[in-house]
Parts: C-alpha cells; structure tokens; sequence
C-alpha cells in the first residue's frame, strides 16, 4: 500500500486535506452522511473509484479516525461501514464545498441517490419555508427517504414515512431537474418518468425551498 502524502506543513487547513484531501477521500463521506454502508453499496456510489483504491481510502480514513468499520449482527452478519461522530461534522464542509462549487457547476449525466439528498439539505433556504408543514415520502431509484418540511426547518433522513401528505416515485437526476432547472412535473407524470401520489402542493413546497447561488459571470 502506498505511503499516505502529508503537507508537513502546521496549518490546520494542511491538516484536514492531510486526513481526508486524497482522491475520493471525501466522497467517500459524502456516501456515509446518510448511514452505513456496505463495501458493495459504496462502490454503487462510487462506480469510477476502482475496488482497490476505494479499499485504501477506507483504511485510510478509517486509521485517521474518520470513520469505523462493524460487523452487523446476524442473519445479515456483513461488515458495513459508518462515519465516526467526528466524521460526521464533515457534512458541513461538505455542504460549504458543495454551495461554493454550485456557482460554477458544469453540466451532468446525472446524479446519484445520496448526492442529491444531500444537495437538498445544502441548498435548503430557510426564508423560503417560513409558513411549510409538509410530509413526503421520496423513492429515488427504489431508495425511500422521508421528507418533513416545517416552519423553515428541513429533515430528510432514509425510510419510510406511512401517512405522508405525498408520495413521489422516480429517479433523483430526474427530480433534480425539477428541483433545480424547471423540468415539467406535468410533462414527467404524463411520459411516466415520475409518480405522484398524494398532494401535488407538498412537492411544490420541497421544489421552492431550495435555492441555487447565483452562478459565476460567464
């Protein structure tokens, strides 16, 4: 295994890319934030990090203290993967880098479940939700999320949500575009791209909670 690379420099900025500034070192966080995981799921996530770099960046992190490996208790008895509670804090680095580089961001293919989950807690703007009291329940490439919009507070946090005010069905790159560039709630039910069950008014209130930074000048 290679030798980890320090900047050997006192800053505490040098520091942290000392323990988490490795290719796919913090992605691999941004895969955790939501809960553990297995080694198979986050290669899902992660599908251009080949299996022994994402084997390092695991030990790696975990020896740095970011995040722990167990094993779950039987019948599924594998090893999963989870932040630390200090790993944890990272969130909201993560959420910093990701409303700095959103100014500048190019076009995508698409985006996976857990980034786009954690996109919206990033770009969630409170103002805007001042007067919300919603429930919904999201299932995102057959991953089920619960949603409760409330009085300018977000939470979103995976499972399901029996009850909620609305349920929407499709994939996150899809709901994405809605989100975020206008895409046609209508004209996504009506090609079946996206399900809708419940009130239509409590997906109305998600899409405008959510505001983009202003983009860079060209």
């Amino acid at each position: 295994m290679a030798a980890r690379r320090d900047y050997f420099d006192g800053c505490g900025a040098a520091h942290a890319l000392d323990l988490v500034g490795e290719r796919w070192a913090l992605l691999v966080v941004r895969e955790l934030v939501l809960g553990p995981k297995r080694f198979t799921d986050l290669r899902t996530g992660l599908p251009h990090a080949s299996p022994n770099v994402l084997s390092q960046r695991l030990r790696e992190l975990e020896d740095a203290g970011v995040l722990r490996r167990r094993r779950l208790p039987p019948p599924a008895a594998s090893a999963v993967y989870e932040l630390t509670e200090w790993g944890q804090e990272l969130e909201p680095v993560l959420q910093s880098l990701g409303r700095w580089a959103a100014r500048s961001l190019p076009e995508s293919d698409g985006i996976k479940v857990d980034s786009f989950i954690l996109s919206l807690r990033t770009m969630f703007a409170p103002e805007r939700a001042a007067d919300a009291d919603v429930t919904l329940q999201l299932v995102l490439d057959d991953q089920p999320f619960r949603v409760h919009l409330a009085h300018g507070a977000l939470e979103i946090e995976r499972g399901e949500l029996p009850g909620a005010a609305a349920t929407v069905r499709c994939s996150p790159t899809l709901l994405a575009g809605i989100v975020y560039q206008g895409v046609s709630v209508a004209d996504a039910q009506a090609d079946g791209s996206l399900v809708l069950t419940g009130d239509p008014a409590a997906l109305e209130a998600l899409v405008g909670s959510v505001q983009l930074p202003e983009p860079l000048p060209a």
